[in-house]
């Protein structure tokens, strides 16, 4: 296979500072820019002790690094947004290998179709999906994104910009509404008139998580709901009572008319 072409290519990295040691340096980016953000977890907070080494040795290695005295994963994000100088941006985590080849392969979708995002797929540790995938280029809705995961997304730089379009930062890991941000990010992409694909390009391998252990909450409920609301706007009368209807054995009928409550963020 032929060396993929990363030279517009930036992956930006979120990461809290106790957790540097597991990003690569740049040399093993296939030639790509590599943007590490660093969140002290705690507004105002401080960067322990070792996170300095940990910074000088990715600073050594090529990467652009920027501490942040905050928490919220959205606000990474952004920043990686700000940081990129070049046209494409990957945005990962600390604990998320990258597939370069496959990297290689959204990108040159991107470039051909002059869609400002690729939705691609991730494994896990074995090698299998982390979910059910489009088996071909498939343009991206308000029905079939919403289990986008940041990992799994490559932006067009420019026309984000141009659009005005971030992720909003009341959503997100770390956020009191902690889930949503990806979602969200495209929904807005979309009313901004910007075309977003998913493509059948892996690029990632993140680890087995468990993610389901605050569903059915209250507080879980709550940010799907405000999530949802965000994300679709006037279409919430419409895609809430289905996501309620769809759920209803699993959160109960009390958690489905909590979810269908005006939602507030």
């Amino acid at each position: 296979m032929s060396t993929p072409d990363l030279s517009d290519v930036t992956i930006g990295y979120s990461s809290l500072a106790d957790r540097l040691a597991s990003i690569p340096l740049a040399a093993e980016l296939g030639g790509a820019e590599q943007v590490v953000v660093v969140q002290t977890g705690v507004e105002g907070g401080e960067l322990p002790a070792g996170a300095g080494a940990e910074i000088a040795r990715l600073e050594a290695g090529g990467a652009t690094v920027v501490v942040l005295r905050s928490r919220g994963v959205a606000k990474s994000r952004n920043e990686a947004l700000r940081r990129a100088s070049r046209r494409y941006l990957l945005f990962c985590d600390d604990d998320v290998t990258v597939d370069l080849d496959g990297v290689g392969e959204a990108v040159a979708h991107l470039r051909d179709s002059g869609a400002a995002l690729a939705l691609c797929r991730a494994v896990d540790e074995t090698g299998a999906f982390r979910k059910s995938y489009p088996e071909r280029v498939t343009p991206l809705t308000l029905r079939n994104s919403g289990k986008a995961a940041t990992y799994e997304m490559i932006a067009d730089v420019e026309q984000a910009r141009a659009a005005g379009v971030a992720y909003d930062e009341r959503f997100g890991a770390g956020a009191e509404l902690y889930l949503g941000d990806e979602y969200i990010l495209i929904a807005d992409m979309l009313r901004a008139g910007l075309a977003a694909d998913a493509v059948p390009a892996t690029v990632a391998m993140h680890p087995t998580e468990s993610s389901g252990s605050r569903w059915g909450t209250d507080a879980d409920i709550d940010a799907r709901s405000a999530a949802l609301s965000r994300a679709v706007g006037g279409w919430a009368w419409l895609l809430k009572p289905a996501f309620a209807l769809r759920h209803v054995r699993t959160i109960g009928v009390r958690g489905a008319l909590r979810f269908l409550r005006p939602a507030n963020y």
